[in-house]
């Protein structure tokens, strides 16, 4: 544990409920770039439940289990948003070219002035986040749609130019000192 998380507990993983388990493997394995790293069937209390177990990270076992059970239509869907975060820029927009190739649903580049993130559904409509911080804070909730397109030092240049005529705007490293206060860790 890093000396500036707190102490008891960390995010480790969740779990879901899937209407199609293989569909749902395909997407997280071969296009979020997870790896399998275990499966299996436990009984459940409508009979057997098939799990897949997913992870980027070879320290933990998984992040994601995919579980079969999911009815096949709910008048509501429990999940806001699963958030994935990406590790530059370069990243996110190279992802955003694939979801376009991959034909998926509701793909929406926006930024909230302290992030750009890229919305999308998987294949059974649950709605994730892709995301890259940027360097500096802005007050929230704040979303604008925006384009990827383009050289990257622009779109960077674009970004701060907007996040800087935001409310809250300082460098993310004076937030995250204050957050570190208010959480007791400084």
């Amino acid at each position: 544990m890093s000396p500036s998380s707190r102490r008891g507990f960390r995010f480790s993983h969740f779990g879901m409920f899937v209407s199609d388990i293989a569909r749902m493997e395909r997407f997280y394995a071969g296009v979020l770039e997870f790896t399998v790293t275990d499966r299996g069937q436990l009984a459940g209390a409508s009979g057997p439940v098939d799990l897949v177990f997913l992870s980027r990270d070879p320290d933990e076992h998984h992040q994601i289990v995919l579980v079969s059970g999911r009815p096949a239509s709910l008048a509501f869907n429990p999940i806001n948003q699963i958030s994935l975060a990406a590790d530059s820029l370069a990243t996110l927009r190279a992802m955003h070219a694939r979801l376009l190739e991959e034909d998926c649903s509701e793909i929406t580049p926006v930024t909230h002035g302290n992030a750009v993130s890229i919305y999308v559904r998987d294949p059974e409509g649950n709605r994730l986040e892709l995301y890259f911080d940027l360097p500096w804070y802005v007050s929230q909730p704040m979303r604008l749609p925006v384009d990827l397109a383009g050289d990257e030092a622009e779109l960077m240049a674009r970004f701060e130019a907007h996040a800087r005529s935001l409310p809250g705007f300082r460098p993310r490293t004076e937030w995250r000192a204050e957050m570190a206060r208010l959480m007791g860790l400084a």
